[in-house]
């Protein structure tokens, strides 16, 4: 082997050198087969369609509700901030990968130098020097410490894109729930106005009933508490939808206003079936799954650059340039300098600090796998927790329809009865009673069910594939 074969091994193995620390590995997860959810419902099949695979406009299809997310997600200033984290970690990578580069620099300098006469035959003089020079430094990565920090800056960056999609899908949901919110309160406001139209004809039938003597005084303080009590309802109810616009408004980047509206709740068309898909699909779908997995795999990284802490730290140094005391002499051959220096440094005593720091690094990398884990357990339950809230509404949906039914015939019934002696008003009190409140608790039942399909799709970590 020649010298220069030699040379071009030794560089080579220090361009190369060694990676330590551990390579990155999935922790093993007990993943379920399926979803528990009631066994009745096709949202708990296990199949390998899922909910979390389509796109947001084919789940909502409210024209109007569409509108309020597409603005949502050009304005929104927590989707805006975690865009902003994004590009924070793109430049926190292009700084570690520096680290691995050699670096280089360029000095002019001018020294001007006059001594005075000293006794003894020392006589005064005077110089002007010139200087150019350049100079290169390199830290070679022999152990892959550069290399580990460059891999942890990328999975930070990683994590803050998938945490980025997490916004996307947090605030489409809010954004969806929240409208449906608006919608059960506009049904609510129309039901109590209905309501209370109703009952103020009804409050001047019995006060005409009363003052001919064919009904009695009870009768029209008893119809009175009802108008009253639908009276009450009414501001309450504007409070809370003004509250929810403001809140629709805020998601949405601007300031408090109304909010348009599209469908109603009853009309707001969604999937025929709401599938769930495999429970081992989610690790890779859901946004929240993915950045702890990249957090752990920085906090991984980690360990390789404090365990590179307890080699030698090689540099490499050289200076190249010219120097004379005369413009005119600068660049000739005479007037060329170089130096180089290699240096070694090896850690021998630090009080334990190199020691601390790995344990430090093991422990948040063992922090870390605790929370990949509980961030999965955590999303199985919160797709259970959708899955048994959409079949349980939709029974209850189901049966306060047939509720409202009977309730409205026997509100009805009362009525005829009472406007012919048949039945006191205390009868007609209570089955209008009774009819109010089913009808808002349709209202509610119905808002359940929409407001439980935007829980499952957001679970499934649906909406960020735009």
């Amino acid at each position: 082997m020649t010298p220069r074969d030699a040379i071009c091994l030794g560089l080579a193995a220090v361009l190369t050198g060694c990676t330590v620390g551990p390579n990155y590995q999935r922790p093993k997860i007990d993943t379920p087969p399926a979803f528990r959810a009631p066994d009745s419902t096709q949202a708990g099949s296990v199949t390998e369609e899922s909910l979390g695979d389509a796109k947001w406009w084919t789940v909502f299809g409210d024209p109007e509700l569409q509108k309020l997310i597409r603005t949502a997600l050009d304005k929104n200033y927590d989707l805006r901030i975690a865009a902003m984290h994004v590009l924070e970690a793109q430049s926190q990578v292009a700084i570690a990968r520096a680290d691995q580069l050699p670096t280089l620099g360029g000095v002019g300098l001018i020294t001007g130098t006059r001594t005075p006469v000293i006794s003894g035959g020392f006589p005064s003089f005077s110089y002007t020097a010139l200087e150019a020079a350049l100079s290169a430094s390199w830290n070679p990565d022999f152990w892959g410490k550069y290399r580990r920090a460059t891999e942890a800056a990328r999975a930070t960056m990683a994590a803050s894109e998938w945490g980025r999609k997490a916004v996307v899908t947090s605030l489409i949901a809010s954004i969806a729930a929240a409208y449906f919110q608006l919608r059960e309160l506009d049904l609510q406001l129309e039901i109590s106005r209905r309501t209370l139209a109703a009952r103020q004809d009804s409050l001047k039938l019995t006060k005409t009933l009363a003052d001919g003597g064919a009904a009695s005084l009870i009768d029209f303080r008893q119809a009175e508490q009802l108008v009253e009590t639908a009276e009450a309802t009414i501001p309450d109810l504007e409070r809370q939808r003004q509250q929810g616009e403001n809140l629709v408004s805020v998601l949405l980047g601007e300031n408090p206003g109304p909010v348009t509206r599209g469908l109603a709740l009853a009309d707001q068309p969604f999937p025929v079936e709401v599938p769930a898909g495999i429970p081992s699909r989610l690790l890779e779908r859901r946004p929240d799954i993915r950045q702890t997995e990249q957090q752990l795999i920085a906090a991984n990284a980690e360990i390789g650059v404090a365990r590179a802490a307890f080699f030698p730290d090689i540099s490499l140094t050289a200076i190249a340039g010219v120097e004379s005391t005369s413009l005119t002499t600068l660049f000739r051959g005479p007037s060329r300098t170089w130096t180089w220096t290699g240096q070694a440094a090896q850690p021998i005593f630090q009080g334990g600090k190199l020691k601390a720091n790995l344990r430090l690094a093991q422990q948040q990398q063992e922090e870390a796998v605790l929370l990949y884990k509980q961030t999965i357990q955590k999303a199985f339950s919160d797709v259970s927790n959708a899955l048994i809230a959409y079949r349980e509404y939709r029974e209850m949906r189901l049966h306060e329809e047939l509720l409202v039914t009977a309730a409205k015939s026997a509100a009805d019934l009362s009525r005829m009865r009472y406007r012919g002696g048949a039945a006191s008003y205390l009868e007609v009190l209570t089955n209008d009673t009774n009819q109010f409140a089913a009808e808002l608790n349709l209202a509610g039942a119905r808002l359940g069910e929409k407001s439980a399909v935007v829980q499952i799709y957001s679970a499934l970590g649906g909406g960020w594939e735009q």
